[in-house]
């Protein structure tokens, strides 16, 4: 077992083209002997946005704060606080934070997709 605290994991930053105001943590991963999934979390700041992008893997997402929108099969669709999204594989799809406070998501992929 493991158990440590997503604020002591250094995040990656993303600011420019095609992310921006966006950072990352591998919560759980290979480096933690995960053979089938890899957990991340994603903190965008107010404007900010992940890459618009697509991806044979399907991910499961949590949103435990803020609030925002996805693009998903050529919309834009709201989401917000306590709410879980599926986005299958081959699904382009983009996040981004409308809100005033920081958009907060939980992303789980594979182990065989990229941890980042």
């Amino acid at each position: 077992m493991k158990i440590k605290n997503y604020s002591d994991v250094s995040p990656t930053l993303f600011d420019d083209e095609p992310a921006k105001g966006v950072k990352a943590r591998v919560l759980i991963g290979n480096a933690d002997g995960a053979e089938n999934f890899c957990m991340r979390i994603f903190e965008i700041d107010k404007n900010g946005y992940t890459p618009r992008h697509s991806h044979d893997w399907e991910h499961e997402v949590f949103i435990p704060s803020g609030s925002g929108q996805l693009y998903s099969e050529g919309e834009w669709v709201p989401v917000k606080s306590g709410q879980a999204v599926f986005i299958p594989g081959n699904e382009e799809h983009q996040f981004k934070n409308t809100g005033d406070e920081p958009f907060i998501m939980i992303c789980l992929v594979p182990s065989s997709a990229p941890e980042l």
